[in-house]
């Protein structure tokens, strides 16, 4: 009897699927693509309307025998690839390379029961358009790296890449980097008064906002001391007081990109983490007796539009845990300009399944980001908070002269919690305010004392302070995805690979979680930028990023939107070839001499990175690596752990002191040992989560260490 068959991409997926439906189903993984273009050639036909030439990927041999084996018994094959437009071209290349004649397309935007019963129960074809913009930015993709990667190569060194989003990323960094080092601090003062009512002994601090009816502006010391000179012996006194309530709404439920943001804000985590942990939530995790579930909805979207079903599932649970007041009315949130909104904003799949639930369920970084991703949506579904804000003006009459000097108290108390009882959106570098709401550039104030206009009030002391205006902030990966996304840049599907990218290429370097230009990425982005205007053009990045989307929704054809571009960018590239001269890296010097000729030994970057050579080259070959400290400590002679490099370019950690010492670990130690028998811990990944296991007995409990070794500084290179 022939049955159903459905083909999914991820392995996690098809268990998780096989599990919930009935056993007629058959469910069959392609493990990702399964066609692409080649690795050794450009693969696309510029002359013949940029026709790309797809091969089946190297090692899915067994993969692709496996799915035709399952075609013979299959009465229908339904392709569940994932609901974007790499899903879309994953199922089209199914078809093609499966000679599949009638394939129904189905779309899981949760990887549940009801779900995968409701998509099976409504098929539709495979959406050339969505396969066609996925084509499109491919083919796109491939020109840029394919065209300008051998040009890097002559002039400037081997082994460079470009890459159309990626060079764009590096650009804001480079950029920003040039902000820092040409900015010119500025000193100014401030002035607070530390104050009272006459009669009281409670204080409040206010700070002077206006001399003589202008803005407060004191430029040096000199100024700030004939001010508090002057203020000495002033009367001081309330002159207004103003009282509002003020209302603030909750965030939207997450984005892609607004839960990379605050993955990083509050739980470190990398970009490239938060996606991988996402990813084992939204497919499927046991969890008991429950069985194997899928947590959250499709991580990779745009949208912040939640379904009917699920505004109608958080009323009845905050009404019944919070309380109706609690409710926010079922909001929906307006979808920023340029969003698809062919999926739900990133939510649990049921609201009832709290994170307390599933403690102990859960990898502890499982846990963490579905806790942030249910805390969201809940209260993105809860009522305003409402804070009481009073504002207080004060008069300062100085006995002696005629200056005016008016200073201004504000401060707030909560009054009904709303959504913060849930959770509070975190800030890029922000205080926090004494209420917990951001507070850019304003001070951590306590509620102020009940104060009415003509009270008369007394100083307690005048505090004068120096400061001076910084630069910008270098980015984050949290901050940088948010800078991609305001500028039009990439996709919700890109981001993570972006950012992986311009660091594996060694363009830049994380250094305190914020990036850094190399001297190399800093070279290649001024070439670039020189030669090849549009493709660094943010403006023109976006707008191809809006024309893929147009291919997407039928409005412009791919084949058009890829001779747009090509016509100037090989013009750009032939003027380049001609006028591009030979790029010579300074090395960087250091201060060890060569143990083997004495010559002084620099810094120098290669294929792999950065390395230390001898000055002799080519008579001298001596080199050494450049390790990074992890802060543990070697477990065979007490030397320092350290990461090293293969010759293949896989990250080991070994001890500093080889070739005496020969300790090597695949997993990175962490500088905490084991709690029960004291033995080295190694984190581990799984399921794309770390996991910190004892080295000799796996069944010790080392979940203690967790937080610590998330909260280890960057190793420091040695």
């Amino acid at each position: 009897m022939k049955k159903p068959l459905i083909i999914v991409e991820s392995p996690t997926k098809a268990r998780t699927i096989k599990k919930f439906l009935p056993p007629r189903y058959v469910v069959k993984a392609s493990v990702g693509h399964v066609r692409d273009l080649p690795k050794s050639t450009l693969g696309v036909d510029v002359a013949d309307n940029f026709k790309p030439r797809y091969l089946t990927i190297k090692g899915k041999g067994d993969v692709i025998k496996d799915l035709k084996s399952a075609l013979k018994g299959a009465s229908d094959v339904f392709l569940a690839t994932d609901p974007d437009r790499e899903g879309e071209a994953i199922a089209w290349h199914l078809a093609e390379l499966l000679k599949l004649e009638n394939p129904k397309r189905i779309e899981l935007h949760e990887i549940t029961k009801s779900a995968a019963l409701e998509a099976i129960a409504n098929p539709h074809a495979i959406d050339m358009d969505r396969v066609n913009a996925q084509q499109a930015r491919r083919i796109l993709d491939r020109l840029v790296g394919y065209k300008i990667s051998p040009l890097l190569w002559a002039k400037v060194r081997g082994g460079l890449s470009a890459g159309r989003v990626q060079s764009v990323a590096v650009k804001l960094i480079v950029d920003r980097e040039r902000e820092i080092v040409n900015f010119q601090s500025r000193e100014y003062w401030t002035i607070a008064a530390l104050l009272k009512r006459l009669g009281s002994a409670e204080t409040f601090s206010a700070d002077l906002v206006e001399i003589d009816g202008a803005k407060a502006e004191i430029a040096n010391a000199a100024r700030a001391d004939q001010i508090v000179a002057d203020l000495s012996d002033a009367a001081f006194g309330v002159s207004a007081v103003k009282r509002r309530e003020v209302r603030r709404n909750p965030a939207a439920p997450f984005t892609t990109s607004t839960l990379q943001q605050e993955a990083s804000r509050k739980l470190k985590f990398r970009v490239r983490k938060t996606m991988q942990t996402a990813q084992a939530l939204y497919e499927g995790i046991d969890i008991g007796a429950a069985g194997t579930q899928g947590l959250i909805t499709y991580m990779r979207t745009d949208s912040t539009r939640v379904s009917d079903e699920a505004r109608a599932d958080a009323k009845s649970f905050i009404d019944a845990t919070y309380g109706a007041p609690s409710y926010g009315g079922g909001r929906q949130f307006k979808l920023k300009e340029g969003a698809q909104d062919a999926h739900e904003a990133i939510r649990p799949t049921s609201i009832e399944r709290t994170p307390e639930s599933l403690t102990g369920l859960l990898k502890r970084d499982e846990l963490r980001l579905y806790t942030l991703i249910w805390q969201r949506f809940v209260a993105s579904q809860m009522a305003a908070a409402v804070y009481d804000q009073t504002s207080i003006d004060i008069d300062a009459k100085p006995v002696r002269g005629n200056a005016a000097y008016a200073f201004r108290a504000t401060g707030s108390v909560l009054k009904f919690a709303g959504y913060t009882a849930v959770y509070e959106e975190g800030k890029d570098d922000e205080t926090l305010a004494v209420d917990g709401s951001a507070a850019k550039g304003q001070k951590v104030r306590a509620p102020l004392p009940q104060l009415e206009p003509e009270d008369r009030l007394e100083k307690e002391a005048l505090d004068p302070k120096q400061h001076f205006t910084e630069p910008p902030p270098r980015y984050t990966e949290a901050t940088l995805v948010k800078a991609l996304e305001e500028n039009g840049i990439g996709r919700p599907s890109t981001y993570s690979s972006i950012v992986e990218t311009i660091q594996a290429r060694q363009y830049v370097e994380q250094v305190e979680r914020r990036f850094q230009p190399t001297e190399i990425g800093t070279a290649v982005n001024d070439l670039l930028a020189e030669h090849f205007g549009d493709i660094m053009n943010l403006d023109y990045t976006a707008r191809m990023e809006s024309e893929l989307d147009q291919v997407e929704e039928h409005k412009l054809d791919w084949v058009e939107v890829l001779e747009k571009f090509y016509g100037p960018f090989s013009r750009d590239l032939d003027e380049a070839e001609k006028k591009l001269p030979k790029l010579e890296l300074k090395d960087e010097p250091t201060d060890e001499i060569c143990p083997n000729c004495s010559r002084p030994m620099v810094i120098k970057t290669g294929r792999f990175g950065r390395f230390i050579s001898c000055t002799g080259y080519p008579e001298c070959k001596t080199t050494k690596p450049i390790l990074k400290e992890t802060g543990a400590i070697c477990p065979k002679d007490g030397g320092k752990i350290v990461e090293r490099k293969s010759r293949r370019g896989r990250t080991f950690y070994g001890c500093a002191n080889y070739p005496a010492c020969d300790f090597v670990s695949w997993d990175r130690v962490v500088p905490e040992p084991c709690p029960i028998c004291g033995a080295y811990v190694v984190a581990k990944s799984k399921r794309g989560v770390l996991n910190f296991e004892c080295s000799r007995d796996k069944a010790h409990d080392t979940s203690a260490i967790g937080a610590a070794a998330e909260r280890e500084s960057e190793p420091v290179e040695v």
